[in-house]
């Protein structure tokens, strides 16, 4: 094995996959090439990661040479995936940031069924954070703010429809000032 493989190198993330809590894939980016080219192969990875990690109670796992780190939320999964040799703490970063953008877009609502809904701004937040493999963000801030989500949440419609029908037009007013 030469020197320069172990070198610390721009492309810090090798793949990201979300999976539900059956571990089927909800999205997938692979960054390297050469790791799992195949559609086949990435699946059998994903199963062996979500097989290891679905039920233990860690943050990180290490498995087929790669280091992952993992968070999961009601019916999801989330894992970012580096070589052995990365920062775990560059990976949770990424992973941290990934989950507090969706958490933000989502309106903390980060469930399988409101994730699918949501598909284009996932893709969006996940794009923003890394590109080829490489971390270009980690604060969700600035991720919401490049995927042009307004960081102020809108009014349930709930409220609205209950101010329309009572002729609260004052609370309607005020809110059309806000957006």
């Amino acid at each position: 094995m030469d020197s320069t493989s172990l070198e610390p190198s721009l492309y810090t993330v090798k793949a990201i996959f979300i999976l539900d809590n059956d571990g089927n894939r909800l999205l997938s980016k692979y960054y390297d090439p050469e790791l799992y080219p195949s559609m086949k192969e990435q699946k059998n990875f994903e199963r062996n990661v979500f097989n290891k990690t679905h039920k233990a109670d860690n943050e990180i796992a290490f498995l087929e040479g790669m280091t992952i780190v993992y968070k999961s939320s009601i019916d999801l999964f989330f894992y970012v995936v580096g070589s052995a040799q990365e920062n775990e703490l560059m990976l949770m970063s990424v992973l941290n940031c990934m989950f507090e953008s969706l958490s933000h877009i989502l309106r903390k609502n980060v469930e399988r069924r409101c994730l699918l809904d949501n598909m284009e701004g996932v893709f969006l937040v996940v794009d923003e954070i890394i590109d080829g493999g490489v971390i270009l963000e980690s604060d969700p801030q600035q991720v919401l703010q490049k995927v042009n989500y307004r960081l102020m949440s809108e009014p349930a419609y709930g409220f609205v429809l209950l101010d329309y029908i009572t002729g609260n037009l004052e609370a309607q007013t005020d809110r059309s000032q806000l957006l």
